[in-house]
C-alpha cells in the first residue's frame, strides 16, 4: 500500500515545529469524506483495502459540510483541553473514577504500566462519556470547565459518531453482512463505552525519551484521532518496524479496534500502535490529542458475525464470550497500578495475535 499524500500537499501546522522531512512515515491511504458520503465506488474500495491491510487511514474533512463542522468543533475543544490540563492535580484527581470500576474521568500521568519492563506511562488524559453528554446515563461529576462546554462536546460527539456510522455501514456492506448489522450494534442512543478523550503528553527528558503510551490495539470499533504533533507510531504488518504517522492539517487519523477484528474473525485489522516522543524539534513541545472512541453497545457480545467474506473459525476454535463493556473494563483498567492489584499485561491484552495472523 502506497501513501496517497502528494509532494506539494500541506503537511505542517504553521504555529508548531514542522514534522521532520527525513523521518520515514507510515504509508497510510488518504481518503475523502466527501467522496465516501457520495458513495464513490473507488473510495469505498480503498477504505476497505486500508481496513484489511493496516487498519489505519487518513480521512480528509475539508471537502464536506460534516467534516468542516467537525473541524470547527476540534479547534474549540483543543483549547478546552489545554485549559483542562492546567487545573491543579488535586482538582483533576477528584474526577478519577477508576476505583469505582469506571474508565471515564481523569487519569494522571504515571499510573499505568506500558511495557513488560514495568515502565509507567508519560501522559495524562480525561475521558468524557457519550452517554453522560447525551443524557442517556446519569451525569458524572466534572470540572466546571467541562460543564460549561457540554454543547461543543456534544456537537463533536454527534459529528464523530455520524462519521463512524458511515464507516461501519461501508464495512458492513463489504463484509456481506445483513443490512445495518454493524451500525445497529453502535446506536448513538444506547448505553456504550463511547467517549471523547483529551490527552496531554509533556516533553520527555532529553536523555530518557521512550514510549509515553505502550504498544496496544484500541479497545473498541472505530477511533477518530486528531493531533498536530508527531508521536503516534504504528508497527508495520508482518515486521518489527515502528514508523511515525505524520499528522495532516484538516484530517483525522482513523483506525479500527478490537471489536472489528472479533466481528470479522481477523479479516479486518486492529493494528498495533504506540505513542513515543515526537521526532526532531517537535520533541520539545507538549503534545495534545483529541479523540473520539466508538465502541459497541455495552451488551453486545464480541464474536464472529456471519458474513460472506468473513472467514470461518479454525478447527475446534472456541470464541470467548465477553461483552463489550467487560472487554473495555478489562483492557482500560488492567494496566493501572493505583487499584491495589497486580498488573498482568497478558490478561489486559487486545487482539494483537489475531491481527498478526492476517496475511498482507
Amino acid at each position: 500500500m502506497q501513501s496517497q499524500i502528494p509532494r506539494d500537499f500541506n503537511t505542517s501546522f504553521p504555529d508548531l515545529s514542522p514534522f521532520p522531512t527525513e523521518i520515514p512515515t507510515a504509508p497510510l491511504l488518504r481518503l475523502s469524506l466527501g467522496k465516501l458520503l457520495a458513495g464513490d465506488k473507488s473510495e469505498l474500495d480503498r477504505l476497505f483495502e486500508a481496513s484489511v491491510e493496516i487498519g489505519f487511514f487518513y480521512l480528509d474533512f475539508q471537502d464536506s459540510q460534516l467534516g468542516s463542522s467537525l473541524l470547527q468543533d476540534v479547534d474549540k475543544l483543543f483549547g478546552v483541553g489545554k485549559e483542562l490540563f492546567e487545573l491543579s492535580l488535586e482538582e483533576k484527581n477528584k474526577y478519577d473514577f477508576s476505583k469505582q470500576n469506571s474508565y471515564f474521568g481523569y487519569k494522571a500521568q504515571g499510573v499505568a504500566v506500558v511495557d513488560k519492563e514495568g515502565n509507567l506511562d508519560r501522559n495524562e488524559f480525561y475521558n468524557v462519556s457519550k452517554d453522560d453528554i447525551l443524557g442517556i446515563s446519569e451525569q458524572l461529576p466534572a470540572p466546571s470547565l467541562l460543564n460549561q462546554n457540554r454543547k461543543p462536546i456534544e456537537s463533536f460527539m454527534r459529528n464523530s459518531h455520524a462519521i463512524v456510522t458511515l464507516i461501519l455501514t461501508i464495512l458492513n456492506d463489504k463484509l456481506g453482512l445483513p443490512p445495518s448489522t454493524l451500525p445497529d450494534m453502535h446506536r448513538q442512543s444506547a448505553l456504550s463505552g463511547d467517549q471523547v478523550r483529551w490527552v496531554k503528553a509533556p516533553p520527555q527528558p532529553m536523555n530518557d525519551r521512550r514510549v509515553a503510551l505502550g504498544q496496544h490495539t484500541d479497545f473498541g470499533s472505530v477511533t477518530v484521532l486528531l493531533n498536530r504533533l508527531g508521536g503516534l507510531q504504528v508497527q508495520m504488518p508482518g515486521t518489527d518496524d515502528w514508523v511515525y504517522v505524520r499528522p495532516l492539517p484538516g484530517h483525522a487519523i482513523i483506525n479500527l479496534g478490537d471489536a472489528m477484528v472479533k466481528f470479522s474473525n481477523g479479516l479486518l485489522r486492529s493494528n498495533i500502535h504506540r505513542v513515543s516522543a515526537p521526532p526532531g524539534a517537535q520533541a520539545e513541545c507538549t503534545r495534545y490529542s483529541l479523540v473520539y472512541f466508538a465502541r459497541p453497545e455495552d451488551k453486545v457480545i464480541l464474536r464472529r458475525l456471519e458474513g460472506k467474506l468473513i472467514p470461518p473459525l479454525e478447527g475446534n476454535e472456541v470464541e470467548e464470550e465477553v461483552s463489550s463493556k467487560e472487554w473495555i473494563i478489562r483492557r482500560a483498567l488492567g494496566p493501572r497500578v493505583n487499584l491495589g492489584r497486580k498488573v498482568d499485561l497478558n490478561k489486559s491484552a487486545g487482539t494483537e495475535e489475531l491481527s498478526r495472523r492476517i496475511k498482507v
